[in-house]
């Protein structure tokens, strides 16, 4: 759905105005007070580019469980033009955008596997990575810590985790970087060429890595999951390397932001940040804050498969449906004081939104948790001197957020 076509899906709001179309200007230079302004008398708008987007939170909460508006599939890609290839074929067979029974399939050999009491067992090995990371640059009092830790961390992980070798790293997060854009808001269409040859190159990447391991399988995560996978009898070939490419993007990008995002927050709020350093036991609570405040993915796609009402507006059967946690994260309904940055306030919802909802919630979050917990907990051990010098900037009102290249952090030895 496009601006061509906004007025012909017939939603309006209760009282029969039509609903505010927001644009891209607005949302790129503002995006929380953008959501914050139309959040108090809309509970849904229209988006320049397409679709309905969400703003409260018990709405948001509502709908991702609500079976009449289900995973996307491939109406994206092939919004974008994209009806064949790599980037098509990890919409269409991984489990991020399938529902029901193949949704089902899909995820139970991986469930297993991302048990949290297995991922519990992982803390020590996360904070050891973390040590040695700070180690290497501990001495020189500087570093640029999305390139030397924010990136590295995650990708080291993933990688003992799935077994890939360490040497590999630099190559397969190069993919990632690009791959990653198709998630991003503000895609440009003479990229979709870039992002497709290396979706593919990190496709047989993938490949080649599943073949070995079906030949000398090991003790890791991927070698278990084969196993599973041959168990159960379930998943085709081309299943089972689209669901090990979503676990490798996603557990090596948004991560990475998380991780810088978290700890420029707690740097430009001194006194949280030293209460953390004083009191470890406010390592979790300073986590989920972060991704509340300035959360790493901005929203989630949806496909209404009925008409569906929220609050007097009834969006018809087909439409895209956004379900913008960035919005509803910042929702005055639910937090109090939802724009000031607060490790310690008691509102936070059971499930953190950041993760999805029902069936469909994430299934790396215990794993994000764990590393974010870790990281902070080792730097504000390692270094509580620590000062921000180069602010990350994080931008994007959809989809997967960006961050900057750069982030100077400095103390002295």
């Amino acid at each position: 759905m496009t601006m061509d076509n906004l007025a012909e899906t017939g939603a309006t709001s209760l009282h029969g105005s039509a609903l505010p179309v927001l644009t891209v200007k607005q949302l790129e230079a503002d995006p929380h007070g953008v959501f914050r302004q139309y959040r108090r008398d809309h509970a849904v708008v229209l988006h320049e580019t397409g679709g309905y987007f969400i703003l409260r939170f018990s709405d948001l909460d509502r709908l991702g469980r609500d079976p009449r508006v289900g995973p996307s599939g491939t109406s994206f890609p092939e919004s974008l033009g994209i009806s064949s290839g790599a980037i098509f074929d990890l919409f269409e067979y991984s489990m991020i955008m399938a529902d029901g029974d193949v949704h089902r399939r899909r995820r139970a050999p991986l469930s297993r596997q991302f048990a949290a009491r297995a991922i519990n067992e992982m803390r020590q090995s996360i904070r050891r990575t973390a040590d040695d990371l700070i180690d290497g640059w501990y001495g020189d009092g500087e570093v640029d810590f999305i390139g030397e830790f924010a990136a590295k961390l995650p990708a080291r992980i993933i990688a003992d985790l799935l077994g890939l070798p360490r040497e590999d790293i630099p190559e397969f997060t190069r993919l990632v970087y690009v791959v990653t854009k198709i998630f991003s808001f503000g895609l440009y269409l003479d990229e979709i060429g870039k992002i497709e040859k290396a979706a593919q190159q990190l496709h047989d990447y993938v490949e080649t890595a599943v073949d070995q391991h079906h030949h000398r399988p090991r003790e890791d995560f991927l070698s278990a999951f084969l196993a599973a996978a041959a168990e159960a009898g379930e998943l085709s070939p081309q299943e089972i390397l689209y669901q090990i490419m979503p676990l490798i993007i996603g557990g090596t990008d948004t991560t990475r932001v998380a991780l810088a995002t978290q700890l420029a927050l707690l740097l430009q709020h001194r006194e949280q940040w030293a209460a953390v350093c004083d009191a470890p036991s406010l390592v979790p609570a300073a986590v989920t804050e972060a991704m509340r405040f300035e959360p790493t993915g901005a929203s989630t796609v949806r496909v209404t498969r009925e008409n569906v009402d929220v609050d007097g507006t009834v969006i018809p059967a087909g439409q895209l449906v956004t379900l913008s946690m960035m919005s509803a994260m910042r929702d005055e309904a639910t937090y109090h004081r939802p724009d000031i940055f607060d490790i310690r306030r008691t509102d936070q919802p059971r499930l953190h939104p950041i993760f999805g909802f029902g069936a469909h919630r994430c299934i790396g979050e215990a794993l994000a948790r764990v590393e974010l917990e870790e990281s902070l907990s080792a730097i504000t051990a390692r270094i509580p001197q620590l000062q921000l010098d180069t602010p990350p900037k994080i931008t994007g009102h959809m989809g997967v957020r960006r961050i900057d290249a750069a982030m100077r952090v400095s103390w002295k030895p």
